[in-house]
């Protein structure tokens, strides 16, 4: 009752700062709204729970001790408010509420209202410059090809101050920022010792654009402290994995545990191309390296490339194919020399809308495998924008996906660890293992601001069992995962 009443309170709030604004200020407001059912079947292949980290010591808890709920009905609500000073100067405020039907703001005849705060920034030019500057909570995203929807490093929010500015007119641009995702103890560490409780980050991008060519070069430094919430905080819109898991090795969990040095930096510099000098035929491309840890024992060292490259065709008014694929170095045969994948962040990336990853789905909570960029390969083809009647589109994708871990470094830590949330099947192939998947989605516009959508998904995977043990590949042999999901969309 009491989250609730604060809760009302802060609609109030802002209400009444929109009332009085209206003398000063323009204020604009944009929204959407989801409603829609999603039926998911053997998720993880399993149809059981992936493992978990639960405190920073680490523990967790293993997979295959809960079964899913195969049906549930979401609800979303996203209300975006721009107080306008002038052309110049302006603040955002994004609102929304997220849950399932039956359960905390939607719970019948009681509920305990939740309304989040995704986003809250100021956004002003310089003054007699077009130099934008953007402070406050916000999207972030890391340069990458758009055929590939986001970073495998970064695609998402945070708090950070973010400036960009044209250096050559419409040809050459630059965007710089300086972010903190984490900050575990804010004012006062928990004893008279100072602990490194932050994770901070510092991007730099110069965007490249000539006629028929866009090239982005970027870096970006990462700082991380050890007693930041790196395993209690997760680092995946689906919940797959934690910031533990994007940026530590294997081999950080083998005795001596954890890392040695109280912070460790990790870089990342990468490039991401499109070209477009022979439309309709486009071209997509994307290189990145990254490494951290290098200055901590050797087996908690981890770096890795990531590469993917596509081709679509635009030339045709019923459909747009698309052809593409990715690869990425993976674990090599031991844990004692660190780990060779690419350390991430908070990764968004993924082609043609695939459900394997957690990437551009329009019906977005309980949508996707989760599965991870890195640590594979893989090719696919994807049907977009197929229309033969009005007003109705559809896409087609198929995926293959292949590990390049190797299986005995996987074995490893899980004959240390048990069922652990570092390695975890179906999110980590070894070179052994591959998983199939296809999604078929569909969109009707109903309105011109309101449309029926239909994603769905099939996926199979053929996983070792000497690496994951009898219980959860035998289960995963039982029947394939399946994923449907109806609903609305409203956008205003």
């Amino acid at each position: 009752m009491k989250q609730t009443r604060i809760s009302v309170l802060a609609v109030f709030l802002v209400l009444a700062m929109a009332t009085a604004a209206l003398a000063a200020t323009e204020v604009r407001m944009v929204g959407d709204a989801l409603v829609y059912g999603s039926f998911f079947s053997n998720r993880n292949f399993t149809g059981w729970n992936a493992p978990a980290w639960t405190s920073a010591t680490p523990t967790w808890s293993k997979a295959g001790k809960k079964t899913e709920e195969a049906f549930e009905i979401w609800e979303r609500f996203r209300l975006r408010t721009d107080f306008v000073a002038n052309e110049a100067v302006k603040f955002r405020l994004e609102m929304k509420v997220e849950d399932t039907w039956g359960h905390g703001t939607f719970t019948a005849a009681n509920p305990e209202v939740a309304i989040m705060i995704y986003g809250a920034y100021l956004q002003f030019k310089l003054p007699c410059t077009d130099v934008d500057v953007t402070a406050g909570l916000q999207n972030v995203a890391l340069p990458q090809s758009k055929m590939f929807y986001g970073s495998p490093v970064f695609g998402d929010r945070m708090a950070a101050l973010v400036v960009k500015a044209p250096l050559i007119d419409k040809t050459l641009s630059v965007m710089a920022g300086y972010g903190r995702l984490i900050d575990t103890n804010r004012t006062y560490d928990t004893t008279t010792t100072q602990v490194a409780d932050e994770l901070d980050a510092y991007f730099l991008a110069l965007p490249i654009t000539l006629d028929g060519f866009k090239a982005t070069p970027w870096g970006a430094v990462a700082v991380a402290g050890k007693d930041a919430n790196l395993f209690t905080l997760k680092s995946s819109q689906q919940n797959s994995s934690f910031y533990a898991d994007n940026l530590t090795s294997a081999g950080t969990y083998a005795t001596p545990k954890l890392w040695k040095n109280d912070q460790n930096a990790f870089w990342w510099a990468g490039g991401a191309f499109e070209v477009s000098a022979l439309d309709p035929v486009k071209f997509y491309a994307d290189v990145i390296y990254g490494a951290g840890a290098e200055s901590d024992r050797k087996k908690s060292h981890r770096s890795g490339w990531f590469m993917d490259a596509g081709v679509e065709y635009t030339g045709w008014d019923v459909l747009t194919p698309k052809a593409y694929g990715w690869w990425s170095t993976g674990e090599d045969g031991s844990t004692a020399n660190g780990s060779e994948r690419m350390p991430m962040i908070r990764p968004n990336w993924g082609p043609g809308n695939s459900f394997l990853f957690d990437d551009s789905q329009e019906l977005v909570k309980n949508s996707n495998m989760g599965m991870s960029p890195v640590g594979s390969w893989g090719l696919g083809v994807t049907l977009d924008d197929v229309s033969f009647v009005q007003k109705l589109t559809h896409r087609l994708t198929f995926l293959f996906v292949n590990g390049t871990n190797s299986a005995r470094a996987i074995r490893t830590l899980n004959t240390l660890m048990g069922s652990n949330p570092y390695f975890q099947m179906g999110r980590d192939l070894t070179i052994n293992e591959h998983v199939y998947g296809v999604n078929f989605d569909n969109k009707y516009m109903i309105y011109e601001n309101l449309s029926a959508v239909v994603e769905t998904g099939w996926a199979h995977g053929e996983f070792q069992q000497s690496v994951w043990g009898h219980s959860l590949v035998n289960q995963s042999r039982n029947g394939d995962t399946w994923k449907v999901s109806f609903g609305l969309s409203y956008k205003f």
